[in-house]
């Protein structure tokens, strides 16, 4: 028997790189599992993975998307136990002054109020189903100030907020949340450009100075996850959990430095 047997998670942004991983991980631990997304890859997965396993059309900026989603799943599954909320966009590189006010709005509508939309839809669902966790996902961008990146550090920043003020308002409900904060994780958001004619982060992004040179794997990141939705984290809520290679520690002294005992 799984971890999640009988439970039942949703998972925004469900389809890509990260998202994909952390359905995938859940459904083979026994859950039922909510690929939430607007695009078809959503329902590809979805039906790859067979009937514990439902799509939902969902723009997390729209309130009327997460009412929508909340009932589709409750009517298919009953009561959510795991809100996932993983959607998120990167902006492209600019400095403050050359950055949109477009750009902004949307770097913030997906990564934060994406993320207070679906807490709010999905409390009440896991107050009827007796509890639940919620896992926001942040960046290691939420520790720092990163040039030419200021929407998407900010949204992060304030993700770190949310999830603080909602563990504790919802504690007394036996209702968890937490929040994750990847360092940089191979996915299509750093391997591929943010907009046309841009180069990707991972070109010019080098993880060679920190404590374990490389990126991430998605995987890594779902193992995480699945500890802190598990009974084994039950204690744990509003806490931040860094997983980013040593990358906020600094540069790392290599061997060859020759350091004298």
């Amino acid at each position: 028997m799984g971890r999640f047997e009988g439970q039942t998670v949703l998972v925004t942004g469900g389809s890509g790189g990260m998202g994909s991983s952390h359905v995938r991980g859940y459904h083979d631990e026994g859950a039922n599992v909510v690929v939430a997304g607007r695009d078809d890859a959503c329902a590809d997965l979805a039906a790859r993975l067979g009937s514990r396993a439902l799509s939902v059309h969902l723009d997390v900026t729209s309130e009327d998307d997460w009412a929508a989603a909340i009932q589709e799943v409750e009517d298919h599954f009953g009561p959510v136990t795991i809100l996932v909320n993983n959607a998120g966009v990167q902006n492209p590189a600019a400095p403050i002054e050359h950055t949109e006010l477009r750009t902004w709005e949307h770097t913030f509508g997906v990564n934060v109020t994406g993320q207070f939309l679906g807490i709010r839809a999905v409390v009440p669902s896991m107050r009827r189903g007796g509890g639940g966790t919620i896992v926001n996902i942040a960046s290691t961008m939420a520790h720092g100030g990163t040039a030419c990146y200021a929407p998407y550090t900010a949204s992060k920043w304030a993700v770190r907020g949310l999830t603080k003020t909602a563990a504790l308002e919802l504690g007394r409900d036996n209702i968890r949340v937490n929040s994750i904060h990847p360092g940089v994780v191979s996915t299509p958001l750093i391997n591929e450009p943010t907009v046309a004619g841009q180069a990707p982060i991972a070109d010019f992004y080098s993880p060679d100075p920190f404590a374990i040179p490389r990126l991430a794997e998605p995987s890594e990141i779902t193992r995480l996850l699945l500890f802190i939705t598990s009974r084994d984290a039950a204690f744990a809520t509003g806490a931040e959990f860094v997983l980013d290679g040593g990358l906020l520690l600094g540069p790392a002294l290599r061997p060859e430095a020759g350091i004298a005992a």
